[in-house]
């Protein structure tokens, strides 16, 4: 790695490539250890990105050192150039030498570690007293990015944690907020949010020095820059970007999707999370949590939780509290700049995730990521698998189109869930369901792809794979999870109950996973049609069985019985009325 003492050690757009570590599917290690050396605090981690899954950018350590360099900095402001005094300065380099150690231990490739510092080591005076100071203690170099790698590294950071997105991407940090556009369908999209993106000198950190010990003349001053600098750069996006300036002026369009990430961003939406409507919010993680515009706007009813809430707010510390003002500050600075948001989503990705993304060839960072999360030995099992979801899908009515209700299939998260359906089949029913619930809402915090919506869309299925018999503890965070899903379509309640209960029918036909595919297509089909009726719907499933298995244990009753239950929700908003009638065949060859 080249040293990045002068100015010629910059990482640009045109050498970002060649700073950071190479990946190629051959290689004895695939550990990568990065340091985001962040305004607010250093962030060190270790990630594994072994194929096939790399894309996943599975994190195997992770550490924050509370080491702000923004305040660091600006202690000397007051006496003269902005400089980083030496009691930080070693600090700072016992805590890489530290680190450095802890990639050793994980036998992270010393060629595999990565160090980049941003807005604050752009702006230090001494910088190159701290770099060589961190070289001295422990033999890393350390890469400052200039603000269009930082803005790419913290869009694709955010577009990382998505199959596919197509909105406004904002970075907040400590020292200054980046915007800039993203549409993942377009080609040489990485790039192109970097070139056109804007960065304003207007971190969490800055602004809440800012409003705590400026005058009001000086607070007013940079409200209204930052107001500007907000209107200025969505402005030239529109103009560089013309599917961007349709979504925004055009009557049929709704909106403007945003993507945030940072930990300002992360702490607004951790408030959002604590006056959501639905409490206690389901899913602990902000990382994936989507609002619509209404609610994202309601700033002074965040600034008001965040004055007068007394106890511990989940996910924000004291510090994060003490900025709130601040990152609300830029908040609203972005509702001023774009009236006509749409939603806006929390992204738990950042500089690390970027970074690792851009590590990886093209095609793995266009990869879903979600059917990667399914545990696949080899072909003959991947044969089975899809055999089962196709299986399962052809149980769905033939007359009625569910491509836009949020289920398991049309979220993707078919392979995760059909997977997972013979798992632990030896304990009883009732741990099962309470485990797959708790699970879905928990599991790989910051796994790309899975959204607070496919969580709980996941959940539920899983739940309702194994009967859905919760204790009372389980059942508030189901019937939450039910509103959750509510939200987006009260029906996808029903096909959450109906795709779980199917898949739990499969099980008594099959006790044991199936050890060949072509046994699924000799053994059982599934037909399905949607009848409407004047006061209910009516979802007439007729499963046809092999003589075999229809004259054992007098199934064709069990089977029959299997959905009586279905469609009798209470705890949910969809007041639509519909039943499962069961026929049972025997199949004639």
């Amino acid at each position: 790695m080249a040293s990045t003492t002068s100015a010629t050690g910059i990482v640009t757009l045109d050498n970002f490539a060649s700073r950071l570590p190479q990946w190629d599917p051959s290689l004895p290690s695939h550990l990568y250890a990065l340091v985001d050396m962040g305004s607010n605090g250093i962030r060190f981690s270790i990630s594994d990105l072994s194929p096939p899954r790399a894309r996943l950018l599975k994190c195997l350590y992770h550490e924050r050192a509370a080491v702000s360099l923004f305040d660091a900095l600006n202690k000397s402001a007051s006496s003269g150039p902005l400089t980083f005094p030496s009691d930080v300065i070693a600090q700072v380099s016992r805590t890489l030498a530290r680190f450095r150690s802890t990639a050793n231990d994980y036998g992270v490739p010393y060629e595999h570690i990565s160090v980049f510092a941003t807005e604050a080591m752009r702006k230090a005076e001494n910088a190159a007293s701290m770099l060589d100071a961190i070289l001295a203690s422990s033999g890393l170099d350390v890469h400052v990015l200039a603000p269009e790698v930082e803005t790419l590294f913290g869009a694709m950071g955010a577009r990382s944690q998505f199959t596919s997105v197509n909105g406004l991407f904002l970075d907040l940090g400590g020292g200054s907020v980046q915007m800039t556009y993203l549409d993942s369908s377009v080609n040489g999209h990485e790039l192109a949010a970097a070139q056109t993106g804007k960065s304003l000198p207007f971190g969490a950190a800055r602004l809440t020095d800012v409003l705590e010990n400026g005058n009001v003349e000086a607070q007013a001053t940079s409200a209204s820059t930052l107001q500007e600098g907000m209107r200025d750069a969505f402005a030239k996006l529109q103009q560089q970007f013309p599917s961007l300036r349709d979504a925004q002026n055009s009557p049929e369009n709704t909106g403007i999707d945003i993507y945030l990430c940072g930990g300002g961003f992360r702490g607004y939406g951790s408030i959002l999370m604590h006056a959501d409507p639905i409490q206690p919010y389901p899913i602990p993680t902000v990382g994936g949590y989507t609002v619509q515009g209404a609610f994202f706007n309601r700033t002074k009813d965040m600034r008001k939780i965040n004055a007068e809430y007394e106890d511990k707010i989940f996910g924000m510390s004291k510090r994060r509290r003490r900025q709130f003002p601040a990152i609300v500050t830029v908040v609203e600075a972005l509702v001023a700049a774009i009236p006509r948001i749409r939603t806006a989503t929390f992204c738990s990705g950042g500089n690390r995730e970027g970074a690792l993304s851009m590590i990886l060839p093209k095609h793995m960072r266009e990869e879903d990521p979600l059917p990667l999360l399914s545990q696949v030995i080899d072909n003959g099992e991947a044969g089975i698998l899809r055999s089962v979801i196709h299986l399962v899908q052809s149980s769905l009515p033939s007359n009625f189109d569910i491509s836009s209700i949020p289920t398991v299939f049309s979220l993707g998260l078919g392979t995760c869930f059909i997977g997972n359906m013979w798992a632990r089949i030896g304990e009883s029913n009732d741990v099962n369901a309470s485990l797959e619930l708790n699970q879905a809402v928990t599991r790989d915090s910051s796994t790309p792809g899975l959204t607070h919506l496919a969580r709980a869309v996941l959940g539920l299925t899983q739940c309702y794979r194994w009967g859905a018999n919760l204790s009372p503890a389980d059942r508030v965070r189901f019937v939450n999870l039910q509103k959750l899903v509510g939200q987006s379509n009260p029906e996808a309640n029903f096909w959450a109950e109906y795709i779980g209960t199917v898949a739990s029918l499969l099980t008594i036909v099959y006790p044991a996973k199936p050890s060949a595919s072509d046994s699924l297509r000799t053994s059982v089909k599934f037909r399905s049609t949607l009848k409407r009726g004047s006061k209910k719907e009516q979802v007439q499933l007729d499963i046809s069985l092999s003589p075999a298995i229809y004259e054992s244990l007098n199934v064709a009753d069990l089977l029959a019985s299997h959905f009586k239950h279905v469609g009798k929700q209470r705890d949910v908003a969809d007041k639509t009325k519909r039943k499962v009638e069961v026929v049972v065949h025997k199949l004639v060859y």
